[in-house]
């Protein structure tokens, strides 16, 4: 075994640790994806209140998305939101039961005790200790939501239980205020508290913090107030009418068009066998110049060692505290960071083959004149109902755990127009350029040399996804690199599968934004 391989396989085993505590860590990770149905259930309630002049083409719209009864479906939204949650404390608390337990046999022990050890159980027990209040914290705001649906549903002694019932947390005293306040509005004893309005503001969003003023300006015989509110809520209604067509009704016409377009492929591939669209055989492999040590050397070194190890520490050195940085930092903070990761990635590739210069052809190939945007916007048609069929499936298994990038949860959060363009630009743009030059453009081509086409595909689309380090991601990432592949193979062209790729992670922005500003 020569001296490159030995340090090829150290590197390796010290590359794969924090991808392997990454992986495993997300698996009691709560989904993103968890989340963006009550997003859509919020943009559906808020649209629920419009009364236009179109009111009859609207209510297709809402049917489509919560059914003829929005306030029912709703609650069965939170409902299981409140399940999910419920069950994600008890296991938070039954691993902070553990976590005391080993800390406190740590410290009656008569043996030498390791402060590192100390520490790192210490720093343990915080984090997910943190981890449970916020969990009770966001069963209690779902508890409030559930009791103002119940509400407008006319189960009023329902929702002034439910309120009744809400914990007093020490570290969210606010939450019981809110409920407390809501319990006046809605009661039999006629009174309202101090700070009502601003409680409602500051606590509630979206259709919640509407429906709770229209009752106290009601109760308050506001006129004035009333009569803004409800004109404000019906441009808003408005609003959320065009945002649901785009985040529900397109996707769903792109997808019906994709799947049109692989029931031709199948039967073109029936018919035509050999020069079909799907025909991908043997002599679609590329000549590849170098062995399974080029490849393992650029992933390992460029990719894994590089991302997860150099950067990591050489950000720790800029004294960088993330918790510390607002929405604008942490979106610059993300685009430095996979800027760097790409310059590091792809500079470690051109250093391992340059020696091979000239490549053979179809090697890289960025080729403006052929049809490169029919494959990429093809593909994407084709990846919508492909990648939300296995989501949906992934989604039962994983039951809202597995993690998620946390580029999505910021682009939830960001309604910043900056922030907006900064998270675009590095997904849309960063993210496809580089990904597709490592792993169709280099890593596919290079496991052809082993693999059969498909096999090779397969292969890379499987690394692909292991490379976004969250398990619950794993199945989807892997359907849509399959399609990137496929795209690639067909095209030889890199700027068809950066298209699709771009296209995809913007469609995810997009909606994500568009969901998130139903929520304000």
């Amino acid at each position: 075994m020569t001296t490159k391989r030995i340090i090829l396989i150290v590197l390796t085993i010290i590359s794969l640790i924090p991808v392997l505590l990454s992986l495993i860590g997300s698996i009691n990770q709560p989904q993103v994806q968890s989340n963006l149905q009550l997003y859509q259930t919020n943009l559906a309630l808020q649209a629920s209140e419009f009364s236009g002049d179109n009111i009859s083409e609207f209510e297709q719209i809402r049917e489509s998305v919560l059914g003829k009864n929005p306030y029912e479906a709703a609650i069965q939204q939170y409902q299981d939101a409140l399940n999910l949650s419920e069950k994600n404390l008890q296991q938070l608390e039954n691993n902070l039961k553990i976590i005391n337990k080993q800390a406190n046999s740590i410290k009656d022990s008569e043996t030498n005790i390791n402060s590192i050890q100390i520490f790192s159980g210490a720093n343990e027990q915080e984090k997910l200790q943190t981890e449970v209040n916020r969990q009770k914290e966001e069963i209690e705001e779902i508890n409030i939501k559930i009791g103002l649906l119940e509400i407008a549903q006319g189960n009023q002694e329902q929702g002034l239980e439910i309120w009744n019932n809400i914990e007093e947390l020490p570290f969210s005293p606010s939450l019981k205020y809110t409920a407390n306040v809501l319990t006046h509005l809605w009661g039999n004893n006629g009174s309202i508290l101090a700070e009502s309005e601003s409680t409602i503001e500051e606590q509630l969003n979206s259709w919640f913090r509407y429906y709770s003023l229209n009752q106290l300006y009601q109760i308050q015989d506001r006129k004035d107030d009333l009569i803004k509110l409800q004109e404000r809520q019906q441009e808003v209604a408005k609003n959320s009418i065009i945002k649901l067509t785009i985040v529900a009704i397109i996707p769903v016409l792109g997808g019906l068009i994709g799947v049109g377009i692989i029931i031709f492929a199948f039967i073109q591939l029936a018919l035509k066998k050999e020069s079909a669209i799907l025909a991908i055989d043997e002599r679609f492999k590329w000549k590849t110049p170098w062995t399974i040590e080029i490849p393992w050397q650029v992933l390992v070194v460029g990719f894994l060692f590089f991302g997860q190890i150099v950067l990591p520490i050489f950000i720790s050195f800029l004294n960088i505290d993330l918790t510390e940085l607002s929405l604008r930092g942490k979106a610059f903070y993300v685009l430095g960071s996979y800027v760097a990761m790409s310059l590091g990635g792809i500079g470690v590739l051109y250093l391992s083959i340059k020696s091979f210069f000239p490549l053979p052809k179809d090697w890289f190939n960025f080729n403006w004149l052929n049809n490169w945007f029919i494959w990429g916007f093809g593909g994407y048609l084709v990846a919508l109902p492909l990648v939300i069929l296995i989501s949906l499936i992934n989604q039962n298994i994983w039951d809202g755990r597995g993690g998620s990038n946390p580029l999505l949860s910021l682009a939830l959060e960001g309604q910043d127009r900056v922030v907006l363009a900064i998270f675009y630009f590095t997904a849309a743009i960063a993210a496809p350029f580089y990904e597709e030059i490592m792993f169709r453009g280099f890593l596919l081509p290079s496991l052809t040399r082993y693999f059969p086409l498909w096999g090779a595909i397969g292969m890379s689309s499987l690394i692909f996804a292991i490379a976004h380090l969250n398990l619950s991601e794993v199945l989807p990432l892997t359907v849509l690199g399959i399609v990137l592949g496929i795209v690639y193979t067909r095209s030889r062209n890199l700027l068809s599968s950066m298209l699709l790729h771009s296209l995809w992670n913007s469609g995810t922005l997009i909606s994500l934004f568009l969901l998130g500003s139903g929520s304000n």
